[in-house]
C-alpha cells in the first residue's frame, strides 16, 4: 500500500516534457489515486499574463494520456484548499522550486489544518515551458 490514498498535483502542462512527467510519476509513486488538475486557459491568463501555446481542450487530453494518472480535471482557481473541499485528497504534490514561497507557505498551514500533506518532489533541472518555447522562438 502507497503512503496517501488521493494525491492531487496541478499545472498548465504546457508543451509537455519530462519534468512534468517526472512529477507526475514521482506523485503515483506515493498514492493510490492521482488527480491532476489542468489550468484552464483563462486560469492561466489570469496569473501569467498570457495564452499557453497548446489550447486547454489538447493539454488536458495529453496528460489523461499518461498512465501516471487516474483522473483530470479542470483547474479553474488557483485555491488549493477550495478544491481540497471538492475532491478530499490526503497530499498535494508540487515541484521543489515552489517551497518556501510565501504562496505555498500559507497554503501548507491551511491544508495541514485538515490533515493534508504538501509534498515537495525535485524540480527536473535544465527543463520548463517556458525554456523551451524561448528555444523555438530562436528558431
Amino acid at each position: 500500500m502507497k503512503k496517501y490514498r488521493i494525491g492531487y498535483t496541478t499545472g498548465v502542462f504546457d508543451m509537455f516534457h519530462i519534468g512534468h512527467l517526472n512529477i507526475l510519476k514521482r506523485a503515483k509513486d506515493q498514492c493510490d489515486i492521482l488527480i491532476v488538475g489542468v489550468s484552464t486557459d483563462e486560469l492561466v491568463e489570469t496569473y501569467k499574463h498570457k495564452t499557453p501555446i497548446v489550447p486547454f481542450k489538447e493539454r488536458i487530453e495529453i496528460v489523461k494520456a499518461i498512465k501516471y494518472v487516474d483522473q483530470v480535471i479542470p483547474q479553474t482557481s488557483m485555491d488549493k484548499f477550495l478544491a481540497w473541499t471538492e475532491i478530499h485528497y490526503d497530499a498535494l504534490f508540487h515541484g521543489s522550486d515552489w517551497k518556501g514561497s510565501s504562496m505555498y507557505n500559507e497554503i501548507e498551514k491551511k491544508l495541514h489544518s485538515v490533515g493534508v500533506e504538501m509534498v515537495f518532489l525535485p524540480h527536473t533541472e535544465g527543463t520548463s515551458s517556458t525554456m523551451l518555447s524561448e528555444k523555438l522562438s530562436k528558431i
